[in-house]
């Protein structure tokens, strides 16, 4: 199996690489291959943000490869699509901060990859984001539907998603698609997307609190607001007990910057 995902750690964050040259689109075999890096970075206690990216710097990912999809069979394409289902609950469900960052072209699968991400950080310039599936007849499957509504809300995520369109950077940045556009050449995109990462990681901030507010917002929003609560209480009650927990209050008391570890 040829690689597909580059996975490389530095300094507390892991980069997960979409790699398939030109478009970066993928197939259940990338999605496997994804599935393992996330996995891999959830249980590595060195790693405390992941970052979503695209080989190149052309495409982000420009979603799902429609040669394969073309021969491939109605139950084949379920389950692939039930998997990558499965895979960007999993990235949405582990307890690191991810950033999704877009340095190309992010259409179709390839946004609903990024918004299974916790921040979208786009390059400036002309690349194009959108879902416009229904321009092959189909819908937005691996979460597009769903996401993007709770994104943007239901009536302008219905009309982006029945006309096909595919916006610009700055239009999906005021519409709250992305959060934060980076006025960079494509050669320091990746630099800048390394610092903003890292301004998440120890000894700056208690990326186990980074982690915790979003399982509480992710799981939490799918809940009840009283079983909502309880969880934001259990998982409260674990930062409680945390070194950096009993560093962030000494800091705080003491008038001096605290030093986290991630514990």
């Amino acid at each position: 199996m040829s690689k597909l995902v580059n996975y490389s750690t530095s300094d507390g964050v892991a980069v997960l690489e979409l790699c398939n040259p030109p478009a970066n689109a993928y197939s259940h075999e990338m999605f496997r291959q994804l599935d393992d890096a996330i996995l891999e970075a959830r249980m590595d206690p060195e790693v405390h943000v992941m970052v979503v990216c695209g080989a190149g710097d052309k495409f982000f990912c420009a979603g799902a490869d429609i040669e394969m999809l073309e021969t491939a069979t109605p139950e084949f394409k379920y389950y692939f699509c039930l998997h990558a289902n499965e895979t960007l609950r999993r990235l949405e469900h582990t307890p690191k901060l991810v950033i999704a960052a877009i340095n190309g072209h992010c259409v179709g699968g390839g946004l609903e990859v990024a918004m299974a991400a916790d921040l979208r950080i786009a390059r400036a310039g002309t690349a194009k984001i959108g879902l416009p599936e229904v321009s092959l007849g189909v819908l937005p499957g691996t979460g597009g539907t769903q996401r993007l509504a709770r994104l943007i809300g239901k009536a302008k995520a219905i009309e982006l998603m029945v006309r096909g369109d595919n916006i610009s950077v700055q239009d999906a940045h005021q519409l709250g698609i992305v959060n934060q556009v980076a006025d960079t050449d494509s050669d320091s995109f990746r630099a800048a997307i390394t610092e903003i990462a890292r301004s998440f990681c120890p000894p700056q901030k208690a990326s186990r609190a980074v982690g915790h507010i979003k399982r509480a917002v992710q799981t939490g929003s799918e809940l009840t607001l009283d079983a909502g609560l309880a969880l934001e209480r259990e998982l409260q009650q674990q930062l409680f007990v945390s070194a950096d927990a009993r560093e962030g209050i000494s800091g705080f008391t003491g008038k001096r910057s605290p030093k986290f570890t991630g514990r």
